[in-house]
C-alpha cells in the first residue's frame, strides 16, 4: 500500500526524506549517518512537540507530563528504523515524521507503565525522575493511557489513504497487545524468581520489546507493500532484520543492565539481578550474551 501521490511527494531516497542537502554529504559525496540520525531525530522531535501541544486555554499537568515522558531524552531508535524502512521503501516523506512520533509515544507509554512500582518500580528514566515520581502514580498511569490514544489518533489523523491508516493502526496495536509488549511485559513478571530455559526469556523479549521494534521497522516500510515482487522481498527482507535487530537490542539492554552505571544507563542498574529476573546474561553469561546479541 502506498500514500496517494502528487507533484509535492517526496520519493527520491533516503537523502531526500530528511531533507539533506549538501551538508548531510562527505567530501566524498558519500551520505553522512549521523548527521541523517540527527536530522531524523530532530523531525521526529519536531513532530512530537507539534502533536502534543497543549490547547488554547493553557498546558494541564496532564499535558505536561505527557511531554515530559516523551520529549525529554530518548535516541529514537524506533522512529529512526521508522525513517530508514521508510527511505527504502520510499514511503511519502510528508507522513513518515508523524509515523515515526507516533511510534515514539507508545514506546513512552510503555515506558511510564513499566517504570510503576507495581511493574519494576523504577526511579529514573533517561537521566530523570520517572514520570510516576515526578508527577505522582495516579498522573503516571493517565499519561500512558493518553499516551497510546494520542498514538492511535495520530496514525487515523494521517493524510493518507485510508487502507494505509488502518494498517499502521493495526500493526502497532498488535505490538502492544497481548501477543506483544502487554504480553510480554506479563511473562517478565511472571518469570521473576525462577529458572528457565534460554527460549522462554527468547520469546519474552521478542514480545515485550522486539514487537515494537519489528513494528517501527512495518510501519516505515509502508510503501513497500506493493504488487511487485521487488518491493515485496523488500519488505519481507527488512520484516526478517527487524526481528534479529529487536532481540539484539533487549540482550544489549540486559547486558548494560548488569555492566553499566547509572551515567551511562540514565536509569537504576542492577535493577534484574536485585529483582532476580531470568535475563540472556544471567543464562548465558556476558561474554556469550554478547556473542548471541552479535
Amino acid at each position: 500500500m502506498q500514500a496517494n501521490s502528487t507533484p509535492n511527494d517526496d520519493r527520491t531516497g533516503i537523502s531526500a526524506l530528511v531533507g539533506f542537502g549538501a551538508q548531510a554529504r562527505g567530501a566524498s559525496g558519500r551520505l553522512l549517518p549521523e548527521i541523517w540520525m540527527q536530522d531524523g531525530v530532530k523531525r521526529v522531535e519536531q513532530a512530537l512537540a507539534r502533536l502534543l501541544c497543549a490547547e488554547d486555554d493553557g498546558e494541564t499537568e496532564l499535558m505536561a507530563a505527557m511531554r515530559y515522558a516523551t520529549l525529554h531524552g530518548g535516541k529514537r531508535t524506533r522512529a529512526l528504523l521508522c525513517l530508514a524502512a521508510g527511505a527504502l521503501a520510499d514511503t511519502s516523506a510528508h507522513m513518515i515524521y508523524d509515523v515515526g512520533a507516533a511510534i515514539e509515544m507508545m514506546h513512552a507509554c510503555t515506558l511510564v507503565h513499566d517504570d510503576l512500582p507495581a511493574m519494576d518500580d523504577d526511579v529514573l528514566r533517561r537521566g530523570l525522575a520517572t514520570v510516576h515520581v515526578k508527577f505522582g502514580e495516579a498522573t503516571a498511569i493517565l499519561v500512558g493511557d493518553a499516551l497510546q490514544a494520542h498514538a492511535f489518533l495520530t496514525l487515523a489523523s494521517l493524510d493518507a489513504p485510508g487502507d494505509n491508516r488502518v494498517a499502521l493502526v493495526r500493526e502497532l496495536a498488535q505490538a502492544v497487545s497481548a501477543e506483544g509488549a502487554a504480553g510480554g511485559q506479563a511473562m517478565d513478571l511472571s518469570l521473576v524468581g525462577k529458572h528457565v530455559e534460554l527460549d522462554r526469556i527468547v520469546a519474552m523479549h521478542r514480545m515485550k520489546s522486539g514487537a515494537l521494534v519489528r513494528a517501527s521497522v512495518r510501519m516505515g516500510a509502508l510503501g513497500a507493500i506493493a504488487e511487485d515482487a521487488a518491493h515485496a522481498a523488500l519488505y519481507c527482507a527488512l520484516d526478517r532484520y527487524s526481528a534479529c535487530f529487536g532481540l539484539a537490542l533487549q540482550v544489549v539492554d540486559d547486558i548494560l543492565d548488569a555492566t553499566a552505571d547509572t551515567a551511562t544507563l540514565g536509569k537504576t542498574p542492577g535493577k534484574d539481578a536485585a529483582a532476580q529476573k531470568p535475563t540472556c546474561a544471567s543464562i548465558m553469561g556476558l561474554q556469550a550474551a554478547r556473542q548471541f546479541a552479535l
